[in-house]
């Protein structure tokens, strides 16, 4: 996987004036647009489409320095229909105008070329397993949130303590299907997984078709396949984030599976009385390479 990313990054730097073909790129690799794209923003720490319009503001900016044709010019090299287009995407970098960088020199903000390399991890043993599954259903209570990299989101505290107690135990008793228990699922992830983002969170539980869900519930349809299930316990939600870094850092590259699109889900094993500490589940749907 080292190799696909350090490849990817030799790709922008050969196509910074051109649109990128990530799907094609990811087929010649042997793997997929969805794997690629969320391999490269969880080791590189921003969206791939991020680090390309970095990349190619950093490069476009000494072109302007330097005085190399005017600014139009460079815009329409860098695939911007206009000055004023590619004046907004200069300043959201550099925080300059084009114009003001030319003048004064600056001040520029360089996006150094990344390169990815293999460092030795692993010294603890991760606790996953690998399970086939059914198609099921996933029914409970869903809303629109930002995605929150770190620390508590939020807009999911607020969604889940909105619900009343006897909900969560109507949602438990209507649960027919592993992963057991109340579920956090995460669904129509940003592929680059960039922070603010919408996602849909449903806080419920797994049901097969045998279930007859109320109406006043949400439902979403999962897709028989491979699940990467990750135990953890420890501090919540900190341990759980840090398993999630660890499956890009670690796992993966070491591991015959990818990602494939559909839900994240997290099953509550077990937890404080204030869920400050917990054992956790997570369960990422993944497939051969």
């Amino acid at each position: 996987m080292i190799a696909w990313l350090n490849r990817l990054v030799d790709l922008v730097e050969e196509h910074l004036t051109e649109e990128l073909d990530i799907v094609r790129l990811a087929a010649s690799l042997g793997t997929t647009e969805y794997h690629l794209r969320r391999m490269f923003s969880s080791l590189a720490g921003m969206p791939l489409s991020e680090y390309v319009r970095r990349r190619r503001m950093t490069v476009a900016a000494a072109e302007v320095v330097a005085g190399s044709g005017d600014l139009l010019g460079i815009a329409v090299r860098y695939g911007y229909g206009s000055a004023e287009a590619f004046g907004r995407a200069f300043q959201s970098v550099h925080g300059v105008s084009p114009g003001r960088a030319r003048r004064d020199g600056g001040p520029l903000r360089t996006q150094p070329r990344l390169t990815f390399r293999l460092t030795v991890e692993g010294a603890l043993p991760m606790d996953v397993r690998i399970v086939t599954r059914p198609a099921f259903r996933l029914a409970g209570h869903a809303a629109r949130v930002p995605l929150v990299h770190q620390g508590v989101n939020p807009a999911i505290q607020q969604h889940v303590t909105s619900l009343a107690p006897q909900e969560h135990q109507r949602l438990k008793a209507l649960g027919d299907a592993d992963p057991h228990g109340l579920l956090a699922v995460s669904a129509d992830i940003d592929p680059d997984r960039r922070e603010g983002t919408e996602l849909t969170y449903l806080h419920g539980v797994a049901v097969t078709d045998a279930v007859e869900v109320p109406d006043d519930l949400d439902v979403l349809p999962v897709a028989a396949g491979s699940w990467a299930v990750f135990r953890a316990a420890g501090p919540y939600p900190d341990t759980l984030q840090a398993v999630w870094a660890a499956t890009a850092t670690e796992w993966f590259p070491s591991n015959p599976w990818q990602l494939r699109p559909g839900p994240e889900l997290v099953a509550v094993l077990d937890r404080a009385d204030d869920f400050s500490t917990a054992t956790v589940e997570l369960w990422l749907p993944v497939e051969g390479q």
